[in-house]
């Protein structure tokens, strides 16, 4: 008898709304962060690599489509709600579970974003040290 209250108190279809929602906003974010990202990051790798557009831009897109795969497979993964920590699920806690995803993938999302700019940050110092070894080599015989 209590069972069926409480699978009377979860309804199931709340469940299918949250992912619905949540999948969507997680795609358009992922998709705009990545965006941004990598139309900046063109600037460092063309400067990583010397001005040699192709092989910059060549890199930037496998950075970009690596991004997208690990973001978009940790959406999935954090995909499933646990309906064990609740014992209502209705719109209170439909929004409840929403926010704690959604906030939880972009601060990961941010996580991500950081790394890829310290990536880019890291290689534009190598390039530069290589200029500056291979100039003062040169000047230096």
């Amino acid at each position: 008898m209590e069972t069926q209250i409480i699978q009377e108190v979860i309804d199931p279809k709340m469940v299918v709304i949250a992912y619905l929602i949540y999948l969507p906003i997680a795609l358009v974010l992922t998709y705009y962060v990545a965006r941004i990202l990598f139309k900046n990051g063109k600037v460092f790798m063309t400067d990583i690599f010397n001005g040699r557009e192709e092989i910059a831009n060549a890199t930037n897109r496998l950075f970009e489509m690596g991004f997208y795969l690990l973001n978009l497979g940790f959406a999935l993964l954090i995909l499933k709600i646990d309906l064990g920590a609740y014992d209502v699920f209705m719109k209170q806690e439909l929004i409840e579970a929403l926010s704690k995803k959604l906030g939880g993938f972009s601060i990961y999302l941010g996580i991500m974003l950081f790394l890829n700019l310290y990536l880019f940050f890291r290689g534009k110092r190598a390039s530069k040290q290589q200029r500056i070894q291979a100039e003062y080599g040169q000047a230096n015989p």
